[in-house]
């Protein structure tokens, strides 16, 4: 495994002109694409089905599905703030591992709400939506609702990521590839309500949320504002150095880039890492690798002064201090 890392990744930055750095950026692009296995973006996408509605005071919050593929479904809440706005700034929540978007929403896994502490997720989703900003929270593939049937019986933070990673491996997809696609899929629902500013659409997940968030917005150049929290690293200090799930590994994709050169794709657009002192998993010894190499990709984009951090003090947890206000600077809600 140390000879494989060793290798130099085939799209590895080291742009030094403009023009170098457009080539690297489309050849990169494409490669990932292929390496996700992106399903097919054909056809027309379908009405959402409204499930419940519930006045949450502030905002309303609307559980919905809708197809986002042949024969699959994608259940998500939609929080609308009360307060109208002529165009709505939108943010499309990923959320990570644990029991699904209930626990970004402050509700159970049975859907009832939740007293206590908000945990590790912060109940950003709600956050936002009070500072003004519309907000998607789907629900991902192998995750909460979608888990597989032989699944739905175990303990709720239980996953089915292992069995669709692996199945769909077998033919010839990715799961990541799916949440990718249903991430844009979402964009594509919020873009067609006509209440949301097409300029001003973001993007916030956590954990495995934030790969799905940062993949997405490497390639879907409609996400104009991108926080990454409890993820950002390398391959090398994170995934390769202690055992994560399934759904965080794609064929070919180290031999590609490093993580910080794929997230490397969302420049010149604004991003802010988010990554905690204390987080085992995702250390913060490769957080600042990464977001050193970040640097260099937005300094040849000339865009330095883009690319933001936040290091709090916290262990793999949302932290918010920083990016709920910057996403609310950058998307002008409120």
């Amino acid at each position: 495994m140390e000879q494989l890392h060793a290798r130099t990744p085939d799209y590895a930055f080291h742009a030094e002109s403009y023009r170098e750095g457009e080539l690297w950026r489309a050849g990169l692009a494409a490669a990932l694409r292929d390496a996700l296995a992106l399903p097919s973006m054909e056809g027309g996408l379908a009405p959402p089905v409204l499930l419940e509605r519930t006045d949450c005071g502030t905002y309303i919050r609307e559980h919905m599905e809708m197809a986002t593929a042949p024969h699959l479904t994608m259940p998500f809440y939609l929080l609308t703030p009360k307060e109208a706005q002529p165009l709505y700034p939108a943010v499309l929540a990923c959320p990570g591992h644990g029991y699904g978007y209930k626990q970004l929403l402050g509700l159970l896994p049975d859907g009832t709400a939740r007293t206590g502490e908000p945990g590790l997720y912060k109940d950003y989703p709600a956050e936002l939506a009070r500072r003004g900003m519309m907000v998607i929270v789907p629900e991902l593939l192998g995750l909460g609702d979608r888990r597989l049937e032989r699944d739905r019986d175990k303990e709720p933070e239980a996953n089915s990521c292992f069995s669709l990673a692996m199945n769909l491996l077998m033919a010839g997809k990715t799961l990541a590839g799916f949440r990718v696609h249903e991430m844009m899929r979402c964009i594509d629902y919020v873009l067609s309500r006509g209440d949301v500013a097409p300029e001003r659409i973001g993007c916030m997940g956590f954990s495995g949320g934030g790969f799905v968030c940062a993949l997405t917005a490497a390639l879907d150049e409609r996400i104009a504002a991108t926080v990454i929290s409890g993820y950002t690293n390398t391959f090398r200090d994170s995934t390769m150095a202690k055992p994560h799930c399934s759904d965080n590994y794609v064929p070919g994709l180290q031999r590609l880039a490093e993580m910080p050169d794929i997230w490397g794709l969302i420049a010149p657009r604004p991003l802010l890492i988010e990554s905690g002192e204390a987080d085992a998993g995702f250390p913060l010894y490769g957080a600042l690798k990464a977001i050193g190499r970040l640097e260099d990709v937005y300094r040849a984009a000339g865009a330095e002064a883009s690319l933001f951090k936040d290091i709090h003090p916290g262990k793999h947890e949302i932290s918010g201090a920083v990016a709920f206000d910057w996403l609310q600077d950058r998307l002008g809600a409120g």
